[in-house]
């Protein structure tokens, strides 16, 4: 008997259920799986040998794909990843072969506000120590490959101004002229270290490197993770390694990982990263985890690869996208899609009676801070106004993609039946469709409308189709997007902005790369304290980043960094171990 979530923490709930785990063996015998295919790490966690399986199953018909979306989300998160697991959990107690497919915590939420993203109470994947604590080591895989990448740009600048033309080529170097107050990359670390965003390198003598600006973002922001979501196999990472732009000469022109010739040995740090890692609910159905989360400031997708398996491997492949559908979506559909060539049959948009509140005039929540008592209270007006505005403006960006969205009201145990009804009705006149999901509570038992309205939508046909083309200019894009996916009355551009886009819509490659937008998850506009859908404002695009590894610049809208910083309450503070046990507590 599972413990029940209204009086144990996700931690607690996560242990009970491990002691009844399958092992990987029985998972991936289930899956079909062979044994060659399968790389245990322990018993219970296990990468799969992509290419192996992949070319096996390759014939084989795809799935039907579901992808899990959101509404504009409160800072504590409007349960994507539970629902994702308690709809994984609902198929399977239809009797559906499914597979989950879900992103790699970073180590920046979990042990500061968000917690680790293995779902919650009833509706988690475990076991939840390794997944929330480094997991097979993905992301030190690519904090690796990162700083090994601005290692090798560092040495060159220090070893360009300490020695002429002839002493390089003595080393076997040619002078890049690299300008190094043109530097595009930065130091990654794992941890939200707002003190780290800008730093000073190089002090000390010649020999201890080149004094120069620099500093630090979470890696999980690092186009090397953008990779990993986006690559089809090695040989697809292998080539992107090569085009990542570290820094730009003294004349303008990009100075890539290739130029440098750090590119192999950065994408051997990866080969083991690109496989995908095999877990499971706490009910026992398959969870694929691999990628990275931050759809505001990264891609913020399950991988492509993940995806490839989970469609060969199941009837039903569950894929989760980060952050509301104004920017998790918006990437999985307009880039994600397009990279894979991978169409979805259905999306679920998921939507908490709090965010609804917040987004309707409640009082709006403090990152690190209680929830005010009052979200614990009734009041229908609020969630009406939330659901009427921003709930309605979502629906009607999933349906631009050609989609009728299945809404999924995550039930929390306060909320009340006349305010669940009042949404309902909300969302039924729109003409999507609506489930009432109680899985934190129930688990899989607690998902049955929500699994039946999602097996409903995957019958129906769709007309999915991209939001623009490729050889759009790049500004008529993010326009595209800033008006029809958030509601703006168009955008303002910084000059610094403006004179980079102006720049690479004259170079004809990077003219024709997909547009990944990094802007607050907190609200449609470049402004978190706006809820609901404001009218009259415009997108402030700060800066630009030309990510061509990944396949897509990087505008930045308003004050939106790199690097989040850690609030005054963080959990660590709750995190410790058993010393006699050794088992972790306090994760969520």
């Amino acid at each position: 008997m599972a413990l029940d979530p209204t009086k144990h923490a996700d931690w607690e709930i996560a242990e009970d259920s491990e002691a009844r785990m399958k092992t990987v063996y029985q998972l991936a015998e289930e899956l079909g799986i062979e044994k060659d295919e399968l790389l245990p790490h322990g018993h219970y966690v296990a990468k799969i040998d992509f290419n192996k399986a992949i070319n096996r199953l390759g014939s084989k018909p795809d799935g039907k794909y579901v992808d899990v979306t959101a509404i504009t989300p409160t800072p504590l998160g409007e349960g994507k990843s539970t629902t994702t697991m308690g709809l994984v959990q609902g198929l399977g107690k239809r009797n559906k072969n499914v597979v989950g497919a879900i992103r790699q915590p970073s180590g920046g939420p979990t042990m500061n506000i968000k917690g680790s993203a293995a779902g919650g109470g009833l509706s988690q994947c475990i076991p939840l120590t390794p997944f929330s604590l480094g997991l097979t080591g993905d992301i030190n895989a690519i904090m690796n490959a990162h700083n090994l990448g601005m290692v090798a740009l560092t040495s060159r600048i220090q070893h360009e101004f300490n020695y002429n033309d002839e002493q390089l080529a003595k080393r076997n170097l040619k002078r890049l002229n690299i300008d190094p107050n043109n530097v595009a990359f930065k130091w990654i670390i794992d941890f939200c270290a707002q003190s780290l965003r800008e730093i000073t390198i190089g002090i000390g003598g010649k020999m201890d490197g080149f004094m120069m600006q620099s500093g630090f973002a979470i890696a999980v922001s690092s186009e090397i993770m953008a990779i990993l979501s986006v690559a089809k196999n090695l040989k697809d990472m292998r080539e992107r390694m090569g085009k990542i732009v570290l820094a730009y000469d003294k004349s303008g022109k990009p100075v890539t990982t290739a130029d440098i010739e750090v590119d192999g040995a950065m994408t051997a740090w990866m080969v083991d990263a690109l496989n995908p890692n095999l877990m499971q609910t706490i009910e026992g159905q398959p969870v694929l985890v691999h990628a990275g989360p931050f759809a505001n400031i990264a891609i913020g997708q399950s991988s492509i690869i993940a995806d490839r398996l989970g469609l060969k491997m199941g009837d039903y492949n569950v894929t989760e996208s980060g952050f509301g559908a104004d920017i998790g979506f918006e990437k999985f559909w307009n880039l994600k899609c397009r990279f894979s060539g991978n169409k979805p049959n259905a999306a679920v948009l998921v939507a908490t009676i709090r965010a609804l509140k917040c987004h309707g005039g409640a009082p709006i929540p403090v990152p690190g801070h209680p929830l005010d008592p009052i979200y614990k209270e009734e009041n229908v007006e609020w969630a009406v106004k939330g659901a009427e505005s921003n709930l309605l403006h979502l629906i009607n960006v999933v349906k631009m993609a050609g989609i009728n969205p299945v809404v999924c009201i995550n039930n929390f145990y306060t909320d009340t039946d006349d305010e669940i009804n009042a949404v309902r009705k909300v969302v039924e006149d729109a003409g999507a469709r609506v489930a009432l999901s109680k899985h934190w509570e129930k688990g899989g038992e607690g998902a049955l409308e929500l699994a039946d309205a999602v097996v409903d939508a995957c019958n129906e046909d769709n007309n999915f189709k991209f939001l623009y083309e490729l050889d759009a200019p790049l500004r008529t894009r993010i326009e595209l997007i800033a008006e029809q996916v958030y509601g703006a009355d168009g955008v303002d551009y910084a000059p610094n902005a403006l004179a980079k886009l102006k720049a690479m819509e004259a170079d004809p490659e990077v003219a024709k790369l997909g547009i990944c937008m990094a802007k607050t998850h907190l609200s449609l506009t470049d402004n978190p304290m706006l809820k609901g859908a404001p009218k009259d404002w415009k997108l402030n695009i700060q800066d630009v980043l030309t990510f061509k590894g990944a396949g897509f610049v990087v505008p930045f809208a308003g004050t939106v960094k790199l690097m989040p910083g850690t609030c005054s309450d963080p959990a660590y503070r709750r995190v410790d171990v058993d010393v006699e046990t050794g088992k972790v507590k306090g994760l969520f």
